[in-house]
């Protein structure tokens, strides 16, 4: 065990990956859905008056009489495909956890919302000139790194229609963290693990052109020591429209959040709506 944990005493290199499965890790995905469904918390998905605001200002700048067919990347349990729906689109969501994506479609079976679901990793979808609108939201891009932001772009641009937009939202360097480390022991277990065990959580910043962000979570328990890796960006404005603009992108609006709130330079997140 110990000789396990002297891996982890050093910063790990760039992109080193996490040693265990996290979406689909059958134990934290219940704490992941647990978290999305949580109406007083915003730690998965935005609480439930941010989503309609959020979806109301999406229907007024593409609306579903103009805008028809959605895709909704990273959708999780379906709470903002309900919402979609229920303002007139013809929904289809993406999502890399089998458990958020079994929620969503019994969901939408109880619903009779209709709305098609896929367990995928949104980086292999192949649509061409499919949809209307297709949405990225609470900064999931960027989670990516720059390499697989490219990827997702070109793939982005390729399954929309002529004047079809991509509305996404990012974190700007307002919520970068300071590296630091700090522990603590779950006696009766707890988001990564249900026996007892004690988390070492550290943030480490690189220097690399991305200026890349980690936060890493060791997770030890009697057995076991599993280590987590998150990666993270944050964006300017004019760093985020370089890089759109790579894809071929002919207009853009950038708005304070995704819910159409007024863009500022003070502000912790910035919402890019794109269009083909």
């Amino acid at each position: 065990m110990f000789n396990e944990l002297k891996k982890y005493i050093t910063k790990p290199k760039l992109y080193d990956p996490s040693t265990n499965k996290f979406w689909d890790d059958e134990h934290i995905s219940k704490g992941m859905l647990a978290a999305h469904l949580n109406p007083n918390w915003d730690a998965a998905t935005r609480k439930p008056e941010f989503l309609d605001k959020s979806v109301k200002w999406i229907s007024e700048i593409a609306p579903s009489s103009q805008y028809k067919l959605l895709l909704d990347l990273g959708c999780g349990p379906g709470l903002y495909a309900e919402r979609f729906c229920s303002a007139g689109y013809s929904v289809k969501g993406v999502d890399f956890s089998k458990r958020s994506i079994a929620y969503a479609k019994e969901q939408t079976l109880l619903n009779k919302s209709n709305i098609e679901y896929h367990y995928q990793n949104y980086l292999t979808i192949d649509y061409n000139e499919q949809f209307d609108v297709i949405t990225l939201i609470y900064c999931d891009y960027a989670a990516l790194s720059i390499t697989d932001r490219l990827i997702l772009l070109r793939k982005v641009y390729q399954a929309l229609k002529p004047n079809g937009k991509f509305i996404f939202d990012v974190f700007t360097p307002l919520m970068r963290k300071g590296e630091n480390r700090s522990w603590k022991y779950y006696e009766k277990g707890g988001f990564f693990s249900e026996k007892p065990h004690v988390c070492l959580d550290s943030v480490y910043q690189y220097d690399d052109e991305d200026s890349t962000e980690l936060r890493q979570s060791i997770v030890l328990t009697e057995e076991t020591v599993n280590c987590y890796n998150i990666w993270d960006h944050f964006f300017t404005e004019e760093a985020l429209l370089s890089e759109i603009q790579t894809a071929g992108f002919n207009a853009f609006e950038f708005y304070g959040d995704i819910a159409g709130k007024e863009f500022s330079d003070t502000g912790e997140t910035i919402c890019g709506v794109f269009t083909k």
